[in-house]
């Protein structure tokens, strides 16, 4: 059974870190890509960034790029969201999630099987 479990999140101030583990269990994850999406309240879910599980590659969205990096630490199968400068706008549930690497569309959710159940994050102005 596969489980995605994220932690890290909480409240700071703007221009302030965070940063976000999500911790994977239960297949082996090479061959998938790993993402964060986010999402505020009476919004629809967004890419954030990606990673692939082996080759390292990255994608971030353009409102975050220079600000969050994505990395995985794969000993720990464990992929991280180190967030710099947040903003306000930043506020969300972010959602750690895994997809296979054969579907294109790194920054849809629907190609991504498997999701965590979030961790809220609140940037104060």
């Amino acid at each position: 059974q596969v489980q995605l479990v994220e932690s890290g999140g909480g409240l700071v101030q703007a221009g302030g870190s965070l940063r976000l583990s999500c911790a994977a269990s239960g297949r082996t994850f090479s061959g998938y890509r790993m993402g964060w999406f986010r999402q505020a309240p009476e919004k629809e879910r967004e890419f954030v960034a990606t990673i692939s599980w082996s080759a390292g590659n990255t994608y971030y969205a353009d409102s975050v790029k220079g600000r969050f990096t994505i990395s995985t630490r794969i000993a720990k199968n464990t992929v991280y969201l180190q967030m710099n400068s947040l903003k306000p706008e930043d506020t969300a549930v972010y959602y750690c999630a895994a997809g296979a690497l054969y579907y294109s569309g790194y920054d849809v959710p629907l190609k991504y099987d498997y999701w965590g159940q979030g961790t809220q994050v609140t940037v104060s102005s």
